[in-house]
């Protein structure tokens, strides 16, 4: 796979799944949903496993990464249908581009990683402003929205957990096999969540734009999508594979306003504005400072 094609994918594939998911929502049960779309993703994946004869693992270490992958996925993808019905897709991908502040505080506790420095504990700040600005937009313009909100955190914390916990195993296992893995272990967790909130099959109701995008998503979101980026993160470092969720809150917000006639606020604007820079000065920030001190130094 070639690396640059694969980084343009994630990036396309993670600026439409926002408003593929309000969409997919829009006349299918969010949990039927959800579900529908890792039955497709688990399928094709499996499918493609045998055909190529590429090698799947059932060891310990091997169950673990998959479980740890699993958690993120089934976690991530549960509370973010949830919250479709509350808030636009844009609101959604730029929210969710907290997810590596989140997890850097998270690799502090589990992996006992060094605690941040000044800049990075002004970068969390910063964050923390721009989302206080889409908060109380969301906020004062529908009540409810909040609880959209409340899902979207949920959903970045079981993403952000999970990048984390997959990071302290020691495993080196094919990026489609630890998809399918992941989809496997997440699957009848999914099932469960469909039977005790739903439980019922109205097709009769769906319309044909929730069922195109719940294939989309099973194909590109579930399967494709995360392929590509399991490759990218072994053949990149962290800082070019952060650029994304820099990015793709940007795309999300164009696409959502002209496909899906979502509305830009100021607030929005402004919130969004501060979560980039955030974002910015928390990847970049410590580096170009021990650049620039050992110019001076020179």
């Amino acid at each position: 796979m070639n690396v640059p094609i694969a980084y343009l994918v994630v990036v396309l594939i993670w600026s439409t799944t926002p408003l593929g998911i309000v969409w997919s929502s829009e006349t299918v049960n969010p949990t039927l949903a959800v579900l529908a779309r890792m039955v497709i993703a688990v399928i094709l994946g499996w499918l493609i496993i045998k055909l190529s004869k590429i090698d799947f693992p059932i060891n310990k270490i091997a169950l673990k990464l998959y479980c740890y992958s699993g958690l993120g996925i089934f976690g991530g993808m549960t509370f973010c249908y949830m919250a479709a019905a509350y808030v636009s897709s844009g609101m959604m991908s730029l929210i969710f581009g907290l997810a590596p502040v989140l997890a850097g505080l998270l690799a502090q506790k589990i992996l006992n990683e060094p605690k941040f420095g000044f800049i990075r504990q002004m970068a969390i700040l910063t964050s923390f402003i721009g989302l206080g600005f889409v908060c109380s937009d969301s906020i004062s313009l529908n009540g409810e929205s909040t609880l959209g909100i409340i899902y979207i955190l949920i959903a970045v914390f079981f993403f952000s957990l999970s990048s984390v916990l997959v990071k302290s195993v020691d495993i080196e296992i094919h990026a489609i096999s630890t998809t399918v893995g992941a989809l496997l272990i997440s699957l009848p967790l999914f099932t469960l969540v469909w039977l005790l909130m739903d439980g019922t099959l109205p097709i009769d109701t769906w319309g044909e734009r929730s069922i195109w995008a719940i294939i989309y998503l099973g194909v590109f979101g579930s399967l494709i999508g995360f392929i590509a980026y399991y490759f990218i993160l072994q053949k990149l470092n962290s800082s070019t594979v952060a650029l994304i969720t820099m990015m793709t809150p940007v795309i999300a917000l164009s696409l959502g306003v002209y496909f899906n006639g979502e509305t830009i606020s100021i607030n929005l604007m402004i919130g969004a504005l501060f979560v980039i820079i955030g974002l910015m000065l928390y990847n970049w920030g410590e580096k170009l400072l021990i650049k620039r001190t050992k110019r001076v130094l020179v």
